[in-house]
């Protein structure tokens, strides 16, 4: 699953692994502005965002290959959009919307995958997002990993239960209702959570290993990648 996975990325320990969060995000920030300020048609402006992209990944030491594979997952959404316009006679516009989501993606995969999610949204709270969209985003991903382990049992179970050939086809059947009982599970597995968080006397607020510290290297990365992505937007 892709939070499993990115949560794993997220571990290394890169010099953009290393860097404050809040950092990441302000340099996140004004590559998308830049990008979405470009024209469709500068595609030099494009390749050089793209190249951008690409020496990041590098310099984390993820997986090149999966990251952009992933990303792809947008190109659904985008070459939908993408098509109409292209119909409808704005054939540049198409292309930018195809390229610009996609950038998009692997530039937010790229931050997510560098940077714990713990560390991540306190960055944001940080930076002023309100506190409690972040607690919201929190819970959210802390029961994503709930619901992978409930369907996994969920499968091992129909797995040791089922045959193969015509019992195996009447098991897609009952798809719907395994979908019912992940999620009934799930909901209890979570209520069971909730209650001995506040057992624990939970203040609202998920501790960190260490505090966040905006340092000299943090502020010369944002200011450079700031600076040259404008530079570059400008030309």
């Amino acid at each position: 699953m892709h939070h499993v996975l990115l949560d794993q990325w997220s571990q290394g320990s890169s010099a953009l692994h290393n860097l404050d969060p809040r950092a990441k995000i302000l340099a996140l920030l004004a590559f998308l502005i830049v990008l979405a300020t470009t024209a469709p048609n500068a595609f030099l402006t494009l390749a050089i965002d793209a190249a951008v992209l690409g020496a990041g990944i590098l310099i984390a030491g993820l997986p090149s290959g999966s990251l952009l594979l992933r990303a792809m997952a947008v190109l659904p959404f985008s070459l939908t959009f993408g098509l109409i316009s292209w119909l409808a006679g704005d054939r540049l516009r198409a292309l930018g919307l195809v390229e610009k989501s996609y950038l998009s993606t692997v530039a937010v995969f790229l931050i997510v995958g560098t940077t714990p999610l713990p560390l991540l949204l306190n960055g944001l709270e940080a930076l002023g997002i309100p506190r409690l969209l972040v607690l919201v985003a929190q819970f959210l991903y802390r029961y994503l990993f709930v619901i992978s382990e409930q369907s996994q049992h969920l499968r091992l179970a129909a797995s040791c239960r089922q045959g193969s050939g015509r019992r195996r086809r009447l098991g897609f059947r009952a798809a719907a209702g395994a979908l019912a009982v992940l999620f009934a599970r799930s909901y209890y597995r979570a209520e069971g959570i909730h209650r001995a968080m506040m057992a624990r006397a939970f203040s609202g607020k998920f501790a960190l290993l260490r505090r966040l510290q905006f340092g000299l290297a943090d502020g010369v990365f944002t200011l450079a990648i700031a600076a040259f992505l404008i530079l570059v937007r400008i030309q």
